[in-house]
């Protein structure tokens, strides 16, 4: 039964998580458009199921959020990805889908490495949320570079920027869309999921109380009254 209910939450938790993604990426209220590069809002939710439910679910909604991306590029609603997925679509899937994926799941793993070493401070959620949007950077823009980096589109994106090395290029291209991401997804999200896992950890921790009320006051009427077999024998 308990374990019914633990999955009945956990989906209900996606759903919204997910519903959030949906509307993020299908509305201006997720992506500020700052030249070839948009600056995404779509990790914080991605950043706040890892944190509260785990890698999987992280995995999971960088999952959503990466075929979102795709299908904006299909749709001819990024400028970057109508581009790249003229180059070869399916290394672009494995930019915008996989990398995400993968964003999602490392998140989810940051958070509880640091969570061992920080099991009551902020530090932890600091460090999962701020993660959430470096490396959603780290793995599109490294992928890219991987991928596409001998394309006259990123070539280009080169020259224009004058970088001697794909480091320098990811840095210069990135610039103030990485700022404003890890500045509004680190602050959304470790807010948001502190508050969510406090007032989940306190709806679990009622239930042990509870019980080891209930388990000490049968100990003090079992000591306070007579066996079975005391009293049959008296």
């Amino acid at each position: 039964m308990k374990s019914k209910m633990f999955s009945i939450r956990t989906m209900t938790q996606l759903a919204l998580l997910t519903a959030i993604t949906l509307v993020l990426a299908y509305t201006p209220l997720g992506y500020l458009r700052l030249g070839p590069i948009n600056a995404s809002f779509l990790s914080v939710p991605v950043c706040i199921g890892a944190i509260v439910m785990g890698p999987g679910a992280g995995a999971f909604l960088g999952l959503v959020f990466g075929l979102t991306s795709f299908g904006n590029a299909l749709i001819g609603g990024s400028q970057m990805g109508v581009a790249l997925m003229a180059v070869s679509p399916a290394g672009y899937f494995a930019q915008a889908v996989v990398g995400r994926v993968l964003m999602g799941f490392c998140v989810g793993l940051i958070f509880r490495a640091v969570r061992r070493i920080d099991r009551r401070g902020m530090l932890s959620y600091v460090a999962g949320a701020v993660s959430a949007p470096v490396l959603n950077t780290v793995f599109y823009m490294g992928l890219m570079c991987l991928i596409f980096y001998g394309s006259d589109y990123v070539q280009d994106m080169v020259a224009a920027t004058g970088a001697a090395n794909p480091i320098l290029f990811v840095l210069a291209a990135v610039g103030v869309q990485g700022l404003v991401e890890v500045l509004v997804c680190g602050v959304l999200g470790c807010i948001v999921s502190k508050a969510v896992d406090t007032a989940l950890g306190h709806r679990i921790a009622v239930r042990p109380a509870a019980a080891e009320a209930f388990t000490a006051e049968q100990q003090e009427v079992a000591g306070v009254m007579p066996a079975a077999d005391e009293v049959t024998q008296k």
